[in-house]
């Protein structure tokens, strides 16, 4: 049985490839998989311990059976890191939620999703920043999982939606190489009074930061270096690796 592997930030440069397809038995798990892993590529077994797995573009459990033609994907924790020292019954879903390439139009977005109804507009915008601890920044660089990230981020807009009295939401988040001064992700949050939209757009680039597979690499003056990520949530299992090889 083959499954496709996908290998994301820093899994990605330790275990030297974006992709892979190894042979496992019928009825193998997620945690044979890893070990197959640990075992094969002994430099990424620490870091597998904080990852994530996701089977299908759904977060999985270490013991979750694979299939033949499943695909399979090896999460670092997500580029959020940590800082330096409910609504209406009926909303419009009219926000973009998306990942680009190209340039964040934060104005041209911002008019697209107010309406009358809305007594405020909420405005967030990530944006690349010249240094990092002390170290300057030349430039960074956003990888995703695009397709299971464009999945968390619909859910993300879902459940503010739910959760907050809140009218709308755009969330647009730029993958690729973006300079300093540039917008990697924005956030606009339309509601009828302020508060809420304050607090929906807080808690929606809090979570997206720790949840979305998207991970950030920055580029120094002396090197690069992944970003370290914050670890995920509780609710999202965890890679275990370890045990018997399984191919």
């Amino acid at each position: 049985m083959r499954t496709h592997v996908l290998f994301f930030g820093m899994l990605k440069e330790l275990a030297g490839r974006s992709s892979d397809s190894p042979e496992l038995r019928e009825g193998a798990t997620v945690a044979d998989l890893l070990s197959h892993y640990a075992n094969h590529i002994p430099e990424i077994r620490a870091t597998l311990r904080a990852s994530a797995v996701a089977v299908n573009h759904e977060y999985a459990n270490s013991g979750v059976i694979l299939k033949e033609g499943d695909e399979v994907a090896l999460l670092p924790p997500v580029s959020g890191g940590s800082e330096e020292k409910k609504g209406s019954e009926e909303k419009r879903r009219t926000g973009c939620i998306s990942i680009i390439r190209n340039t964040i139009d934060t104005g041209a977005i911002l008019s697209s999703l107010k309406c009358g109804d809305d007594g405020a507009a909420v405005v967030f915008e990530g944006v690349v920043r010249n240094q990092t601890r002390g170290r300057k920044t030349l430039c960074l660089e956003y990888e995703a999982y695009e397709s299971m990230a464009q999945r968390q981020m619909e859910r993300l807009a879902e459940q503010a939606l739910s959760q907050f009295h809140i009218r709308d939401i755009a969330l647009v988040h730029r993958v690729g190489r973006l300079q300093v001064g540039e917008t990697s992700v924005l956030i606009v949050v339309s509601s009828a009074h302020r508060a809420a939209a304050f607090d929906a757009c807080r808690w929606l680039i809090d979570t997206l930061k720790r949840t979305v597979p998207i991970w950030k690499k920055e580029y120094f003056e002396d090197g690069a270096v992944w970003s370290d990520g914050e670890a995920f949530p509780a609710e999202i299992p965890r890679a275990e690796a370890g045990g018997a090889d399984p191919g």
